[in-house]
């Protein structure tokens, strides 16, 4: 765990707008944790590739999954550092002045290699982490994957420990010669919503306790 406030290390270093860095792991987890896609970039040796994919966090890895066969998996399992990118978008600041016009947002990289889950037992553990992400308690109801379907895909996972979090939060920044420009300023805020389920025409079963809350949020 990082709280020092320092980059782990030289690549991870904010350099543009260096005052938005957060180095804390505690910060990069929320925002991972946030987080149901990030974007993988890597170089196949050939050409460059930034692929999004679903994600989630269990301790100090970012995990994902894939086909024992897809071009992703492929390339995260060979020796090649990659990249990984999660940006939140929470509001758009409007300024007086066109040049100070900024984002409101929660963003996190990640740099390093991925590595293959490949005992048995964990990777039913952590598929059950996975359906957890999604819903709370859908863990326990969805059918278990099984032999052919565990054997046919990869869990591969990717250290936190060389991450940097970058997050703006907070009003205008005008210059002084600006306040008098007769422009609205201000934020246009943005979250993400949860609408109402969408119930699948041949369900045959009761609504659980989750989905009745995903429609209350």
């Amino acid at each position: 765990m990082n709280e020092t406030g320092v980059p782990p290390s030289p690549r991870t270093r904010v350099r543009r707008i260096a005052e938005n860095a957060d180095y804390a792991s505690s910060t990069v987890q929320n925002i991972v944790d946030a987080a149901y896609l990030c974007q993988i970039a890597f170089h196949d040796g050939e050409n460059t590739h930034c692929i999004p994919t679903a994600c989630w966090r269990d301790g100090e890895y970012l995990y994902v999954h894939g086909s024992n066969g897809g071009r992703l998996t492929r390339q995260l399992l060979s020796p090649r550092d990659v990249c990984v990118n999660i940006t939140h978008l929470d509001g758009l600041v409007l300024a007086r002045s066109a040049f100070n016009h900024s984002m409101n947002y929660r963003s996190v990289v990640i740099y390093g290699r991925f590595e293959l889950v490949s005992d048995e037992a964990e990777k039913r553990r952590l598929m059950d982490v996975f359906m957890h992400k999604i819903a709370p308690g859908r863990e326990h109801e969805a059918r278990p994957g099984n032999a052919k379907e565990f054997a046919a895909t990869s869990i591969m996972r990717i250290p936190l420990a060389e991450a940097a979090a970058k997050v703006r939060s907070g009003g205008v920044q005008d210059d002084e010669d600006d306040m008098a420009w007769p422009a609205w300023a201000g934020v246009l805020p943005m979250t993400v919503q949860a609408l109402p389920p969408e119930v699948d025409a041949q369900n045959a079963v009761p609504t659980p306790a989750y989905v009745h809350e995903w429609g209350a949020q």
